[in-house]
């Protein structure tokens, strides 16, 4: 990894889109994506032991995020789920390769974590499948080749029924991607928009009706394992900012007026591991995941907020003639706290995260 990737240093010039890539095809190559993919599909053939070893080391070095981790994390495990072999053959090694780069088109305007409340709609025709709406926080949009869309072929009132998955080409006429500009200053979100495109029925994963299934099914695990380095990258993000700290006995003693909050933090960083860990021994068991799969989200999500909060807190308090270290820990810092807010709003809200674990973990029943 070049020191243009070292998310823990700052630099006069990113690595670019091109370089990201890149380093992606490498990581694969190096063994450390599609691990537990079967080899036929260009993945290792390994089990999820393994993923979690390789995401250890992973979240400890100052990688950035995957470019392609939609189509490694979900369009990846959908269509092993319910795609056909033509298409496992054909989708599966262009992901782990990032010949193809992949979003996800499932929250809309009106209906963001509220999935079934979708009003995308296709329509069967002579020449294929005719789609028309919008997406919106499609991440990764604007550099992506393909979309997995989630449309009904119904009435919205139908909720979970008609729902129909598709893995479609980003280069489609009537298909416009806009960027938008989040409050870090990036553009990673978009939105987009389907006039009237038409998508081969090769492109369907599955049948008509499963896209419910499929894609509520890979969700949870989602919010179970995907991106499964966070617990250690958060530990990274900590020993970071102390590690700063102690090159400047000023920004020392800043940083011990929080220790209690820093200890609070540190044994949630050892619980999010251990929830992780309980559930790779789970899924290695054969047991399903289901709605446990909301409390790793749920947890890391908040936790992680509140130490992004802390760290944004001590960083502001640096002095104004401070060094390298201490410049290279406030820019990530202050990049990890605008970037956190969005953390309990994507892959399912809070809100949403608590009302699967009343409804279906404990049974509660809603309030007369």
């Amino acid at each position: 990894m070049t020191d243009a990737l070292r998310t823990d240093r700052c630099h006069d010039a990113p690595a670019g889109l091109k370089d990201l890539i890149a380093f992606e095809a490498e990581q694969h190559k190096a063994g450390l994506t599609g691990i537990t993919w079967p080899t036929e599909y260009g993945g290792h053939g390994l089990t999820l032991r393994e993923h979690l070893e390789a995401n250890r080391e992973i979240g400890l070095s100052p990688m950035p995020n995957a470019v392609n981790s939609i189509g490694k994390e979900l369009a990846g495990p959908i269509i092993m789920a319910v795609g056909t072999e033509a298409q496992k053959l054909d989708y599966l090694p262009k992901i782990l390769q990032m010949d193809e780069i992949w979003c996800q088109g499932f929250s809309e305007p009106g209906a963001g974590s509220d999935l079934a409340g979708l009003r995308t709609r296709v329509e069967r025709t002579a020449d294929g499948w005719v789609v028309n709406g919008q997406k919106i926080w499609t991440s990764g949009a604007s550099k992506s080749q393909r979309c997995l869309l989630l449309a009904r072929t119904g009435k919205p009132e139908d909720r979970h029924k008609g729902l129909v998955l598709f893995a479609v080409p980003i280069n489609r006429p009537g298909l416009e991607v806009r960027e938008i500009r989040s409050i870090d200053g990036q553009k990673s979100f978009c939105e987009v928009f389907f006039n009237d495109v038409v998508v081969d029925e090769a492109d369907m994963l599955g049948a008509p009706d499963e896209g419910w299934a499929a894609a509520t099914r890979v969700l949870s695990i989602e919010r179970a394992t995907n991106r499964m380095y966070r617990a250690w990258r958060f530990q990274s993000e900590m020993d970071h900012l102390i590690a700063a700290c102690r090159s400047d006995a000023r920004a020392f003693a800043i940083l011990t007026s929080y220790r209690r909050d820093l200890a609070q933090l540190r044994v949630e960083v050892e619980m999010l591991k251990g929830q992780v860990e309980t559930l790779v021994g789970s899924l290695l068991a054969g047991k399903e995941i289901g709605p446990r799969g909301s409390f790793p989200k749920l947890y890391w999500s908040e936790a992680h907020q509140r130490f992004a909060q802390l760290a944004f807190e001590v960083v502001s308090r640096f002095p104004a003639n401070a060094g390298p270290a201490l410049r290279d820990a406030r820019i990530r810092m202050e990049d990890i706290y605008l970037s956190s807010r969005a953390e309990t709003i994507y892959a399912g809200t809070t809100e949403i995260q608590l009302d699967i674990i009343a409804k279906r973990i404990l049974n509660l029943r809603k309030a007369a």
